[in-house]
């Protein structure tokens, strides 16, 4: 089965109020039931905190990790969050996709 994966530059707008500067990869995603797939962010400063989102259809959007410490790397079942050292990128991996992992994936600082 085909799954649809979507990450969303969500954070542009508020990046350029706060004149920081957000870049998402891959800004789509279609992948496999059962491949893996990350996503990353990553800015022009220092994140005090890092949060990952991810938002279906006609729904708002669930927080799935807070990152608050460099380094920090936090694992729930079948996904993975990284926060870098210098707290400026981040990194999500969700291992072996399901169909209940459609969506739209986005980071914020």
């Amino acid at each position: 089965m085909l799954l649809k994966l979507s990450v969303l530059l969500l954070w542009n707008q508020v990046a350029r109020v706060a004149t920081q500067r957000l870049e998402q990869s891959p800004r789509f995603l279609s992948i496999q039931e059962g491949q893996d797939f990350t996503a990353r962010c990553s800015s022009s400063t220092t994140f005090p905190q890092l949060y990952w989102y991810r938002q279906v259809p006609r729904e708002g959007p669930v927080i799935l990790v807070t990152l608050v410490k460099s380094g920090e790397v936090k694992e729930q079942r079948r996904m993975t969050a990284k926060f870098g050292e210098a707290r400026k990128n981040s990194s999500l991996f969700i291992a072996r996709a399901q169909p209940g992992d459609a969506g739209i994936y986005f980071c914020t600082g």
